[in-house]
């Protein structure tokens, strides 16, 4: 399996803004599926009579099923057409999301949530997909960014949107609130979502065939550094949205209704390193770009540790560090996630799926294991964030060393 020249993009001159927010609409289901719900976990402990412990395994549940499916989201699209997947997708989501609304214990929520993560994956790897089926060089990395300033809100005001759903009406509304969201997504993308990938270009959906794709995609030193490098930086933004409850109601003292001190400052910098990625877009190299992002991250982390050495825990000083990381990390990503997709321009939907398999399996054993290992105190969470950031590091100058050598 060798790496081709990409094929010509679909002729758009410049990134329709309607086609931005319907791909930053079909990304945002999996952050939405994580964050509206957090500020409900003490009232479903209460309600289903049981701990934190099995409240917070809803997450694991979610994230484990969520990775493994984003191995097939993408091969899927590139067998079947993208509109296809997408649509089945967000379908499923709608009828998991009602199953969760209802479930009488804990356990029909495990399968609820389940199945919600085989399903949610859809709409983030394949919009990736999509806007590399369109797009090429700076306008394919500007309707990245452009899609990631509108993708950061959902993360920023779904636990806001959560947290007054649980208080006026319980935590079950939140459920119907995702069950109607990814109809209204259906509805969308059904009237509105071109489909980018002609018939003469889809690939086989074969065992023989994608076990090859997987094996060569696994193995290629430089794709995978690419995918590491974007799972290892978001992962020190996204252990704290792990540990938020705890975080912010028990470290920081704050209410059900106030996980805006997490997910202001740190989606408010999501959209300030998205708008600086799409700017600087076609005028300063990758590597650059890189660089510049690096440099905004390791400064934060740098920040965070400083604050939770020498200050009392509080807002605004341990949030605003997180914010400032979240600056570079957005800034990085969708020149690493365009690094990864144009090594496979064949197979675009499998790149993706790969990239986000990746990414989510990062999470999850974070969900498992190392969240609940650094959420005793800040001053841990901020030495797992300085670890992160340092393997992302590293996968960006292995990134680029293995690509010389390629």
């Amino acid at each position: 399996m060798s790496f081709a020249a990409p094929p010509p993009a679909v002729p758009h001159t410049a990134p329709p803004r309607s086609l931005a927010l319907l791909l930053a609409a079909m990304a945002a289901l999996g952050p939405f599926s994580i964050d509206t719900y957090l500020p409900s976990f003490h009232a479903i402990g209460a309600d289903l009579g049981v701990g934190e412990l099995a409240v917070q395994q809803t997450l694991t549940y979610y994230l484990a099923p969520f990775a493994i499916m984003t191995l097939w989201h993408g091969a899927l699209s590139d067998a079947f057409g993208r509109k296809r997947v997408v649509l089945a997708g967000f379908a499923l989501f709608a009828l998991a999301s009602l199953l969760c609304a209802l479930a009488p214990r804990i356990e029909v929520l495990w399968l609820g949530r389940l199945l919600q993560g085989v399903t949610a994956g859809a709409g983030i790897v394949i919009s990736r997909a999509l806007i590399r089926d369109l797009f090429e060089g700076a306008q394919a990395q500007k309707l990245m960014a452009h899609v990631a300033i509108m993708f950061a809100l959902a993360p920023a005001v779904a636990p806001v949107i959560g947290g007054w759903l649980d208080t006026l009406f319980g935590w079950r509304a939140v459920f119907l609130f995702l069950t109607a969201f990814a109809l209204a997504l259906f509805v969308l993308c059904w009237r509105r979502l071109p489909e980018t990938l002609p018939v003469h270009r889809r690939q086989p959906f074969s065992a023989a065939y994608l076990a090859r794709a997987y094996r060569h995609a696994f193995s290629q030193p430089a794709f995978m550094a690419a995918c590491l490098g974007v799972g290892f930086f978001f992962m020190g933004f996204f252990l704290y949205v792990l540990s938020a409850p705890v975080f912010l109601m028990q470290h920081l003292g704050l209410g059900e209704t106030q996980f805006y001190w997490l997910f202001g400052p740190g989606m408010g910098g999501l959209m300030a390193g998205s708008w600086l990625s799409g700017h600087l877009a076609g005028r300063h190299s990758p590597r650059q770009l890189l660089r510049l992002a690096m440099a905004l991250m390791g400064a934060a982390a740098l920040a965070n540790l400083t604050v939770c050495l020498a200050l009392p825990s509080g807002v605004p000083q341990n949030v605003l560090p997180i914010g400032l990381y979240t600056v570079g990390m957005s800034v990085s990503m969708p020149v690493l996630t365009l690094l990864a997709l144009d090594l496979y321009p064949e197979q675009r939907g499998l790149a993706a799926s790969v990239q986000s398999f990746v990414q989510s399996a990062i999470n999850s054993l974070a969900s498992i294991a190392l969240a609940p290992l650094l959420w005793d105190s800040p001053l841990h969470l901020v030495w797992g964030q300085c670890a992160l950031f340092l393997l992302g590091a590293a996968m960006v100058a292995w990134h680029f060393r293995a690509a010389r050598g390629g």
